[in-house]
C-alpha cells in the first residue's frame, strides 16, 4: 500500500487529486489501483505564525522499502501535477519494510467505496422528512408573550 498524505491543499483539492493521480501513481509504482490512497488530514500549514495553506504543500509519501528506486520519477511526477496549485512543495518519503505492514479486508463488502457503488442514506430519508415538513405551519404569533409580564402583544 502507499499513502501519498498532503498537507496545506483544500480536502476536496486533494480528492480530486487522488482521482486523477491514483492510476499513474500505480502505474510508476508498478502495483494496482488499489494500492494508492491519499489522505488530507484536516489542516493548515503555518509557518512563523503566518498561513501556508495552498501557498506551501507539504508532502508525506509512505511506501515499501522496495520501491525506494523510484523515489525521483514520483517527486518529479507529484510536483508536476500538483505546482499549479501549490507555490511551493515539499515532498517526504517514508520507507516501510514489507514484514510491518498488517491488512484486513472484508470479503463481505467491497474494498472501496466508489461513484458506482456509493449509497446515499440522506436521499432515502429526504422524501421522508419533505411529507412530515409539509404539514407544519409557521407560527406567526408573539412568542415572548407573557414573558417578564409584557402581555400587551
Amino acid at each position: 500500500m502507499i499513502t501519498i498524505i498532503i498537507h496545506g491543499l483544500d480536502q476536496f483539492v486533494v480528492g480530486q487529486l487522488s482521482k486523477e493521480m491514483s492510476k499513474s501513481l500505480a502505474n510508476l509504482y508498478e502495483v494496482d489501483e488499489n494500492e494508492i490512497n491519499f489522505i488530507a488530514p484536516s489542516s493548515m500549514v503555518f509557518h512563523n505564525g503566518v498561513d501556508q495553506t495552498s501557498w506551501h504543500a507539504l508532502i508525506t509519501v509512505k511506501a515499501p522499502k522496495k520501491t525506494e528506486v523510484l523515489q525521483k520519477n514520483i517527486a518529479d511526477y507529484l510536483i508536476k501535477m500538483i505546482k499549479d496549485i501549490a507555490v511551493n512543495i515539499e515532498i517526504v518519503f517514508t520507507y516501510f519494510s514489507a514484514e510491518n505492514r498488517v491488512e484486513y479486508i472484508n470479503e463481505d463488502y467491497p474494498r472501496f467505496i466508489t461513484e458506482e457503488n456509493i449509497i446515499s442514506v440522506a436521499d432515502e430519508y429526504e422524501d421522508e422528512d419533505d411529507e412530515e415538513e409539509s404539514g407544519d405551519e409557521l407560527f406567526d404569533g408573539n412568542i415572548f408573550k407573557g414573558f417578564m409580564g409584557d402581555d400587551t402583544r
